[in-house]
This record gives structure tokens, sequence and C-alpha cells, in this order.
């Protein structure tokens, strides 16, 4: 468990030593820079702080490897940035590359019970024995295949009862 949150710029660190590792067993900081598009010195100094957190192990001029801590916390942002991203893509109908997009930028600070219970629910439309439900923004609900016009029917808001307006 971390003592502190990680600030966004840490956790895309973070991952990005996590996503290098994963593909090359080491990184390296040219290897971070040019994945993260930024300069070798911004490298260095986020690699002194994720070191100091335990997250990474690191030396000036030497290989970056992940520690059993940053790697549970690297895949908990990569976890989160996934469920994003598929329930932008599979239940809200987004273009991929807005979804990632905004997936990036939620990543960040979505809490975990908020994209647990995301991940519930694409599950769910995912499992809906009406099939490839989906959302168009402005349409609602509505199916792509398999479905007759009553099983997709977009639920109504429940009717007012008359009463005193407040």
């Amino acid at each position: 468990m971390l003592k502190q949150p990680l600030t966004a710029s840490q956790e895309d660190y973070l991952v990005a030593v996590y996503l290098i590792c994963k593909e090359k067993q080491v990184a390296r900081a040219k290897d971070i820079a040019r994945r993260l598009g930024v300069r070798a010195s911004s490298v260095t100094n986020a690699l002194r702080v994720l070191s100091s957190l335990d997250l990474i192990n690191y030396a000036p001029y030497d290989l970056v490897t992940m520690t059993d801590t940053g790697l549970k916390a690297a895949k908990e942002v990569v976890g989160r940035h996934e469920a994003l991203n598929n329930f932008f893509v599979t239940v809200l109908g987004v273009d991929q590359a807005e979804a990632e997009q905004a997936a990036c930028k939620m990543e960040h600070s979505i809490p975990k019970s908020i994209v647990d219970r995301l991940i519930q629910y694409a599950q769910y439309v995912q499992d809906c024995p009406r099939s490839d439900v989906t959302w168009k923004s402005g349409f609602g609900y509505y199916c792509t295949s398999n479905c007759g016009a009553k099983q997709c029917e977009r639920p109504q808001s429940p009717k007012k009862k008359p009463g005193r307006k407040k």
C-alpha cells in the first residue's frame, strides 16, 4: 500500500517503466523519455521520486526495474485505463482514439469503486440477453442485431404523479 497517492505524472512514469519492463525485462531512461515524449532530465527526476517511494529500483546510469509494490501500483493504473477504455468503446460506442484519450485523462482520478461499477455494467451489457445493445450519443440504447423492437425499447422514466409544485 502506498503511503501517499501518486500524481498523474508519477503514474504515467510508473506505467511507462512497467510497459517497457514487460516488453524488455528492464527499462532505460532514454526508453522512458522516448515513450513519454519528455526530456531525459525529466525522466531522471521522476525516477528518483519513484525510487524513493520504493516503486522502482533505480540508480543513475543503470537499468530500471520494478519493485513488487511498483508492479502492483502500475497494474492497478493499467487496469483502470483498460476498464475505462473498454467502457467507452463497448458501452458508449465512443471512437477508439477518443476513448483512449479520455481513459488516459480519467485513469488518474477516478476511484476504484467507480471503475469496479463501470466494469460490472459493461459486463452486464455484454452478457445481456438482448445482445448487441450499445449506446449512441443522443439516441440512447439500441440494438445492432438479433433484437425485436419490444426488447430494445429504452426504459421510460416513471411518470410524475400530480401533486403540489415545489
